[in-house]
């Protein structure tokens, strides 16, 4: 196979990517063109432009995708409630599929023969690129260097950064890699490895320790329409800064930690430690608007959907038809979830304390213990008598006895 001519580069400023784009000029002799996703990593990305062009870039692009990431990625997931082995809101997963897009976009403008990304081959990341650049471009060839180098270790990369006088973030001494955007924060690898370490407080960029929040509870009301959020407090807010809003609640609040030891995509478990604030909080006031406006059979057909759902993006098959397919399911479901919900934060808890809906199921003249005129008790012991049947025509069959 000839060499590339023109790569882009999926490219952060970190030790993998700032190594990967050195690596690529000398492996390859072609030009490197590195592309930073901004997805909110805020004051990471200051010196991107220029540290790119200092370690050869040919060019830089760095795009603004803010926007897109909370409309068209995670407002999409959050209206399908998903949630990852129980716990991971999937922060990491739903950027890599915006990322890809963005990169083959890019690659089109400049010429570019092919693409590279910084994913280890033990890692989820490369499906999800990859995949994601199957399906929009085919024919652009694809390059990831964990898969070919012989720089097998974080150490083999930091000692070649530093022959190569290439700055990196990361050093001996705190060796665990963050991805962070908009959404949340992610740790993994070094000192987390052992599940039995706990992770040091100091490492937490989003989040208050429950122990240092405020002593005094906070109340949030969120607005949704047709199940995305509208409004905090009233305010109607962008959807990026309504995201951010609510990360700085939560954060202060403590809430949104997570550590978990989760099955990768690739076959082995590894432990990942989260920061998801205002995903959290979302995620909670938009189940509680559900229980009052989606009907029994449809919240529970959804309900069992999630995980597959889940496993879609976190497997990196957002472009996929099946994901596709089952978005639609998952927004015609959701067409009702409009109305408020009120909650309290209060040292890492996020508890529901009210909610309300114009189109609310919930009917106080039917639930009532009270007495009421719109439901016949006596009318329960036909259904029950109806839904026992198979029950008692088994028992009497296994018992041998007579109806």
């Amino acid at each position: 196979m000839s060499s590339p001519k023109r790569v882009v580069l999926a490219y952060s400023g970190g030790l993998d990517t700032s190594v990967i784009l050195r690596w690529l000029i000398e492996r390859y002799g072609c030009d490197v063109v590195a592309f930073c996703a901004d997805l909110g990593q805020g004051e990471e990305l200051i010196t991107v432009r220029d540290k790119a062009l200092r370690t050869g870039a040919c060019a830089v692009h760095v795009v603004d995708l803010r926007e897109a990431f909370v409309r068209d990625f995670i407002f999409p997931m959050l209206r399908a409630n998903a949630v990852y082995e129980g716990s991971y809101l999937l922060g990491t997963s739903i950027a890599r599929p915006l990322i890809a897009r963005a990169q083959v976009e890019v690659a089109a403008k400049e010429g570019a023969d092919a693409v590279a990304h910084g994913a280890t081959g033990k890692g989820n990341d490369q499906v999800r690129f990859e995949l994601s650049y199957a399906a929009l471009a085919p024919h652009l060839r694809v390059i990831a260097p964990w898969r070919e180098w012989d720089l097998t270790s974080r150490s083999a990369l930091l000692e070649f950064a530093r022959r190569h006088d290439i700055p990196v973030p990361v050093t001996a001494e705190r060796p665990y890699s963050t991805d962070r955007n908009l959404f949340h924060i992610s740790y993994e690898g070094g000192i987390l490895e052992d599940p039995w370490s706990e992770p040091p407080e100091k490492m937490f960029l989003l989040t208050s320790s429950p122990e240092a929040a405020p002593d005094v509870p906070v109340d949030v009301t969120l607005e949704f329409e047709a199940g995305d959020p509208v409004a905090v407090d009233g305010r109607r807010l962008p959807a990026v800064e309504l995201l951010a809003h609510l990360n700085r609640l939560g954060g202060e609040h403590g809430v949104g930690r997570v550590d978990l030891v989760e099955n990768r995509f690739v076959g082995m478990k590894s432990r990942g430690v989260y920061e998801t604030p205002g995903g959290t909080i979302l995620h909670v006031g938009r189940r509680a608007l559900e229980s009052l406006t989606l009907d029994r059979e449809v919240l529970h057909l959804r309900d069992s959907l999630v995980p597959r759902y889940a496993e879609m993006i976190y497997y990196g098959f957002w472009f996929a038809p099946e994901r596709q397919a089952l978005q639609r399911f998952m927004d015609e479901c959701q067409k009702d979830v409009t109305g408020t919900v009120r909650l309290r934060l209060y040292k890492g808890n996020v508890t529901l304390v009210g909610r309300r809906s114009p189109r609310s199921l919930y009917r106080t003249d039917f639930a009532t213990f009270e007495a009421d005129t719109v439901y016949r008790q006596r009318d329960a012991e036909g259904f029950i008598n109806l839904n026992s049947l198979r029950l008692r025509i088994r028992a009497l069959r296994d018992r041998g006895g007579a109806a």
